[in-house]
């Protein structure tokens, strides 16, 4: 797995550096999503000239289970080695001039725009809680803003005004009990009572948010691997 992992993080570091944009959007598998039609679980931003080193990942973990979550920061390698499927990753060159706009940023600015409080399945535009693809996207929309320290509530008004998009993934009750999906890291009431009746969650995933970037025209390009071997890129 490790090998993997190694093997994965050169290849992006590669493409990384045959592009030379200040920051991207990276993907992996972290969790088996496939029931709901989705690849990726899990995305951060590479920054090139991070302090911690060339091509630093920063991003957005669950602690342990618990209903909080931190900031890290990650090199490749480390970033692909929790991916289920070794050898699965996807990038995303973002618009140049939002790239470089990331790049100013400093690590108080991307902790600015993080809520603690997690919750896996967090509403999109939920003041209460986030989770690790909601914090991304709204990274994403703040630094669209172009202004010095926007807030969450800001970036969360412009995604409601650009009329962002989120997946749906369907929940039933018998599934929530059976599956114990009642824990410390999910919080159900954070939906109001008619999506938990129904069972049909709004969700930001990795595909939404680079639907959202390509609708937007935030996007330049793309590149992906499965199994380790650079394919066409897919609809997922």
């Amino acid at each position: 797995q490790m090998a993997a992992a190694a093997a994965n993080a050169l290849a992006i570091r590669d493409a990384l550096e045959a592009e030379n944009a200040p920051v991207a959007l990276v993907a992996r598998a972290g969790t088996d999503l496939s029931r709901y039609g989705l690849r990726y679980s899990h995305a951060g931003l590479a920054f090139r000239d991070h302090p911690n080193g060339r091509w630093t990942v920063v991003h957005l973990l669950n602690t342990c289970g618990s209903q909080h979550s931190q900031l890290h920061a990650d090199g490749l390698m480390n970033f692909y080695a929790d991916n289920l499927a070794p050898g699965s990753a996807r990038v995303v060159w973002l618009d140049a001039r939002l790239a470089r706009q990331l790049a100013a940023w400093t690590d108080s600015d991307l902790q600015r725009l993080h809520e603690k409080r997690y919750n896996l399945i967090a509403r999109p535009g939920s003041r209460e809680y986030q989770n690790s693809t909601a914090w991304l996207l709204e990274v994403l929309a703040a630094a669209q803003l172009r202004q010095p320290q926007p807030s969450r509530g800001q970036a969360q008004a412009l995604l409601t005004a650009q009329a962002f998009q989120p997946d749906h993934i369907h929940i039933s009750y018998g599934k929530r009990i059976a599956g114990g999906l009642f824990s410390a890291n999910t919080v159900f009431t954070d939906h109001p009572l008619a999506t938990r009746l129904s069972g049909d969650y709004p969700v930001v995933t990795v595909r939404s948010i680079v639907g959202y970037l390509a609708a937007q025209g935030l996007s330049q390009r793309e590149r992906e691997w499965l199994a380790g071997t650079p394919v066409t890129t897919q609809d997922w």
